[in-house]
């Protein structure tokens, strides 16, 4: 053989073995990537064979799946339309799948491991046994009143979030991210509808597709107090003892003066921590945090949660809906050293300080709960398809413990007089103990400040039933007093979900 026929021989061999590489590659690795991409056409078409399963809360089916006689011979829809958008999310035929409908994928398509033997039995019979049901934790009265509270606020805000939860047990009670969206369009079998209707919603004003509740971090203004305050108690501080305050305040390196609201808040020298916390006494929560330090304040802050990049909520220790990290800043200078000038900012939550209004709700969680902060979850329990089996169902955990229950209780009785005596008074409600913290935060030099409300309600045996966070961003004046009412209404329903427990 003559050395250019040697040569395309061995190339020949060469390009075999390039091939039979990639075969196995593709069989050994990308098997599964390939057979569930969305780009796979055989793969949709046998998806839409077996009825999907509802997604369920206090016995309504908030998602759900009908006969089309079509190719694709089921689709899912969403009766709650824009109510539920942003825990459901959407099933669509050539998008991506988000929310609980992404989360529990596997469980509703019936393609499971858990759900095995029904395939199995489908082999032998020819049916289609459809996907399991997914029930969730939401209260029907709370979500309500989470949705209308924040579409029809009366301060005029476009965007917002509201989440509550049992501070007991960590279950979500409502769950509502403003402006919302109908993920009907985008469950469409026409394709290109669903990816017009999707085009629309990405670039619509306000970011519907956003879920503000987990999702979006912001400034939170005076609710971080409480993290503040927690600092303070646990370092020698009552809540009866004097601390300094005044008209003003101007931190050391800073040209810039820390003032209150008005000039009726805390115009002595002195107030009590716990007058501090009802007023909302910029000044004295300004000068304390600088006495504490940067250190006490950020580490009490991530005890509480902040710095957290992992935390999801669905099932309990699962997968499930990402949560943004709710974040504390450097509180340092150029040099690297502590400035007290964003220390003392810090301190009442402006400056570099971010946060979700999931943390907000646990903060006044954990403050309810005796010191106890439980792991937040969506998805109460895992159904057969004919309802007769559970596959799993929620059993509470405890998160982390950020505070004694000594702290918790003077925090208690502090946030209680916001409500009672101070900012926060629009979130009472009858036969309950509601206590909370108003906050108000800068949201830009030429844009109106956001407005916060956390808080929770106690039944008259003292335990806790509902805790909540509101946000209303460049909501204004007033912004703050309407998230508190919003917030009443949501944990007052809550309660009365609950049987009034």
């Amino acid at each position: 053989m003559n050395a250019p026929l040697r040569r395309v021989g061995v190339v020949a061999m060469v390009l075999f073995g390039l091939l039979f590489a990639n075969l196995n590659w593709i069989q050994a690795y990308k098997a599964d990537e390939y057979r569930n991409s969305d780009y796979n056409g055989r793969v949709q078409v046998a998806e839409y064979e077996r009825k999907r399963g509802n997604i369920e809360a206090g016995g309504t089916a908030l998602a759900t799946s009908k006969e089309t006689g079509g190719k694709l011979r089921f689709l899912r829809t969403y009766p709650g339309g824009e109510k539920y958008a942003h825990v459901l999310g959407y099933k669509p035929v050539n998008l991506g799948d988000t929310g609980i409908e992404r989360v529990e994928n596997d469980f509703l398509a019936g393609t499971s491991d858990a759900l095995i033997a029904n395939r199995i039995k489908d082999m032998f019979t020819g049916d289609e046994t459809g996907g399991g049901n997914v029930l969730l934790t939401l209260s029907k009265r709370a979500q309500d009143a989470a949705f209308n509270g924040l579409s029809n606020n009366q301060v005029g805000a476009k965007k917002g979030a509201a989440i509550a939860f049992d501070p007991r047990t960590g279950a979500v009670q409502a769950l509502v991210s403003m402006p919302s969206f109908d993920p009907n369009p985008l469950a469409s079998h026409d394709t290109d509808e669903a990816t017009a209707a999707y085009n629309k919603l990405e670039s619509a004003e306000g970011g519907p597709l956003k879920n503000r509740a987990l999702s979006e971090v912001l400034p939170p203004g005076s609710t971080f107090k409480i993290v503040v305050a927690a600092a303070a108690l646990e370092n020698g501080i009552g809540k009866n003892t004097q601390i300094p305050a005044g008209p003003s305040y101007t931190p050391p390196t800073s040209g810039t003066p820390i003032r209150n609201a008005v000039p009726s808040i805390c115009p002595e020298s002195e107030v009590t921590l716990i007058s501090a916390v009802t007023e909302s006494c910029n000044t004295g929560f300004a000068k304390l945090g600088v006495e504490l330090g940067a250190e006490t304040v950020k580490e009490k802050a991530r005890q509480f949660g902040f710095e957290q990049d992992d935390l999801t909520v669905g099932q309990l220790g699962e997968d499930g809906l990402p949560v943004a990290a709710s974040r504390t800043g450097a509180m340092q200078g150029p040099d690297g050293s502590t400035d007290p000038a964003a220390l003392a900012q810090s301190s009442i939550g402006q400056r570099d300080v971010k946060m979700t209004p999931l943390q907000g709700a646990l903060i006044a969680g954990a403050v309810a709960n005796g010191g106890s902060q439980m792991r937040p979850y969506l998805v109460r329990q895992l159904l057969a398809p004919d309802r007769t089996t559970s596959y799993y169902t929620a059993k509470p955990r405890e998160l982390r413990q950020p505070v004694s229950g000594q702290v918790s209780s003077d925090l208690r009785d502090m946030m209680v007089s916001v409500v009672e005596n101070g900012t926060g008074r629009n979130a009472k409600f009858n036969g309950y103990t509601v206590g909370g913290k108003t906050g108000t935060a800068q949201s830009g030099p030429q844009t109106p400040d956001h407005g916060w409300f956390i808080g929770f309600a106690l039944d008259s045996k003292g335990t806790p039933v509902s805790a909540v966070c509101v946000v209303l961003e460049e909501a204004g004046s007033g912004g703050s007093a309407e998230a508190a009412r919003i917030a009443g209404k949501i944990m007052q329903a809550a309660a009365a979900d609950s049987g009034g427990r």
